[in-house]
């Protein structure tokens, strides 16, 4: 027997994922926050910055002060981080199978040559042994974790989730006016409009983007168990507190005065769950929109959707957007809650079960930025259909029953005679039956309500009764 080609063995490797392999152009900018590599940047950013902070500041003795020169030095060697420096890392780890030790030893090669681009003079040549001095890897870690996270929330995840919110807005304000017959528990009921219905979700979605937008990002540098111990002990002078907080407020984040060997991570787990409730909102637009479209108030441009329909029923446009949207909102949500609840707890002073959770973090917001993806281009092929929308009224004159039995209840309440038993006499008419305008208007006009009621229920119709839904749009804003 013919034995198959490995796909294992082909280069380039073939993605095991389909966020690596199918969706990889729709979530390619969280890897430059998010990926493997992205995590090792910004663990060489944190050493590079915590070996310019102690040499700035004269916390350590006899140590130099860098010159100029020098940082920038320093810094560029995290700005060039790139696929060269990512392989050589990668031969690092392999003897010192560790991954924080070797962007230590990664650093010191490059400050052991700075003196080819600096000059022989440099002090760079003779500061290795600064290099994580007084850290343990969780100390680089956690800060880099919650680098990565902070840029890929605000430069990614958080603008594409507004815009999606945005569009859903405009939508809603667009059909503000359109009236729709609303369903409760799937049965016809009191009408709304397509704008307010949208707009309750956009108003939704807007709440959880808030939320996220104030998420706090926290970070520590206290070494192996919390305590400065290793600072405290080697140089006794100096406010360790005051250097830790300056330090992590100095990268962008907020201060954590109270970890184990870990930074707790409760930062990560508050903003996971408000991230998996945006996509529960989001998960609920997909199947309320995907229901509209089976009742036909929505049609689907087949240009718009830019997608073939059914592969043997021509006649079909599937809509696909909402639902792939739906299965990557549950899968982010699995993993965000999974996360969330991980994250939370360590085994007294330390355990490793958060290294290979973390690890995950860019799955799930990949999930999620596919998700908003395809709803936006789901959104973007929708058309109106409002005459459906008004044939699926007309024929439901039933719904009026509510509005009927409350104007006689407010007549019998101001002494109108005649009004007794409004709810069940509209039960009777309207329960289990299709009642037509006709019908509606017959018994409207025999109620004997006063002149200006009559008038007014008499002409009004399904697609009337909105209420003030349209102005309620006006709060998106």
């Amino acid at each position: 027997m013919t034995s198959r080609i490995s796909f294992a063995d082909l280069e380039p490797p073939i993605a095991l994922g389909p966020l690596d392999g199918r969706y990889r152009g729709t979530v390619a900018p969280l890897v430059d926050h998010l990926s493997e590599a992205a995590l090792n940047r910004a663990r060489l950013h944190v050493e590079v910055e915590w070996l310019i902070h102690l040499t700035s500041r004269g916390v350590l003795p006899g140590a130099p002060r860098l010159s100029d020169g020098e940082i920038d030095y320093l810094r560029g060697v995290v700005a060039t981080f790139g696929s060269d420096e990512i392989a050589e890392l990668a031969a690092i780890e392999a003897e010192t199978r560790h991954d924080v030790k070797a962007i230590e030893y990664f650093l010191k090669r490059r400050l052991a040559a700075a003196a080819e681009s600096l000059g022989e003079s440099t002090a760079l040549t003779g500061v290795g042994e600064i290099v994580h001095i007084f850290c343990t890897s969780e100390d680089i870690n956690n800060l880099s974790y919650a680098l990565t996270v902070r840029d890929a929330v605000g430069q990614v995840w958080l603008p594409a989730a507004t815009e999606l919110t945005d569009q859903l807005a405009d939508l809603a304000r667009t059909n503000a006016e359109v009236p729709m017959l609303s369903r409760t528990h799937g049965q016809a009921a009191t009408p709304s409009t397509l704008g307010k219905e949208l707009a309750v979700l956009a108003h939704r979605l807007r709440r959880q983007l808030a939320r996220i937008g104030r998420a706090e990002f926290l970070g520590k540098i206290n070494g192996a168990t919390g305590t400065y111990g290793a600072h405290a002990i080697s140089v006794p002078g100096v406010d360790w507190e005051v250097e830790a907080e300056a330090f992590v407020t100095g990268l962008g984040l907020t201060w954590n005065p109270l970890t184990t060997q870990i930074e707790s991570h409760d930062w990560q787990a508050e903003l996971y769950a408000d991230i998996a409730r945006f996509n529960r909102v989001l998960h609920n637009l997909a199947t309320d929109v995907w229901t509209y479209i089976s009742l036909g108030y929505f049609a689907q441009n087949l240009a718009a959707q830019g997608s073939t329909g059914s592969s043997t029923m021509p006649h079909k446009v599937n809509p696909i957007r909402f639902e792939n949207a739906e299965a990557n909102l549950e899968v982010s949500c699995a993993l965000l809650d999974t996360l969330a609840a991980t994250l939370v707890t360590s085994r007294l002073q330390r355990d490793l079960t958060d290294s290979t959770t973390q690890r995950n973090i860019g799955v799930a917001f990949g999930h999620s930025l596919l998700a908003i993806d395809n709803v936006r281009r789901g959104l973007a092929g929708l058309d109106v259909d409002a005459a459906a929308m008004e044939r699926d009224l007309d024929a439901n004159w039933e719904v009026l029953g509510e509005a009927v039995q409350s104007a006689m209840r407010a007549q019998q309440v101001a002494g109108i005679s005649g009004m007794a038993d409004p709810y069940e006499r509209l039960k009777e008419l309207t329960r289990g039956r299709r009642v037509d305008a006709e019908g509606m208007r017959a018994f409207i006009a025999d109620l004997g309500l006063p002149d200006d009621v009559r008038d007014r229920l008499l002409a009004l119709s399904p697609a009337g009764y909105t209420g003030i839904a349209a102005s309620l749009v006006r709060h998106l804003g």
